[in-house]
């Protein structure tokens, strides 16, 4: 009985061996095919280049920061201004702080000018999507990633965008919680 389990597990052994042996022989395989065909070419791929930049013309964007009457916050663009061409990814990047001596809750209201290139204006990621709570005394920075839609009208030129931050507490607090006696 011995010899018997002794001759099965030497074929476990040889099959095991074996498996391993294909699975490396594989990797070269796998690579060879990966070049043939052009799929997953692994760090020699080139990066895809995005075609819909219109490297024609470039468009001054702007950013507005400001905050609502009784906000205790500072609001500011890390830069005033930048130059991009249209369909390229832009990310910038604003700073809050709370100067207050409790934790706020702000919501960023955006809006554009002029209007109609709102509609262009295509944001991939952006702090006014959800409520910023803030902590008192804390400093935030906070991205905004966004593309102007290459089909912009060509005779914009310059576009603003502009942040205003409101207190979402006092904007629950004075408006919509609130009934008038006459229903």
């Amino acid at each position: 009985m011995a010899r018997g389990n002794a001759k099965t597990l030497a074929k476990f052994a040889v099959v095991t061996v074996a498996m391993f042996g294909f699975g490396f022989a594989l990797v070269p395989f796998y690579y060879k095919i990966c070049e043939v065909t052009g799929i997953n070419a692994g760090g020699e791929q080139a990066l895809a280049k995005n075609t819909q930049v219109d490297t024609s013309r470039v468009v001054r964007l702007e950013f507005d920061a400001n905050t609502n009457a009784g906000l205790p916050w500072t609001f500011k663009p890390e830069f005033p201004s930048i130059e991009v061409h249209p369909g390229q990814l832009v990310q910038v990047e604003y700073t809050v702080t709370n100067t207050g001596d409790r934790p706020i809750v702000g919501q960023a209201v955006p809006s554009y000018g002029p209007a109609r290139a709102a509609a262009f204006f295509k944001k991939i990621e952006c702090f006014c999507f959800t409520p910023q709570t803030l902590a008192a005394g804390e400093t935030r920075r906070m991205p905004v990633l966004f593309v102007l839609d290459p089909a912009m009208d060509k005779d914009v030129h310059t576009v603003t965008l502009s942040y205003t931050f409101f207190d979402t507490q006092t904007k629950a607090e004075t408006g919509a919680g609130k009934r008038s006696p006459h229903g």
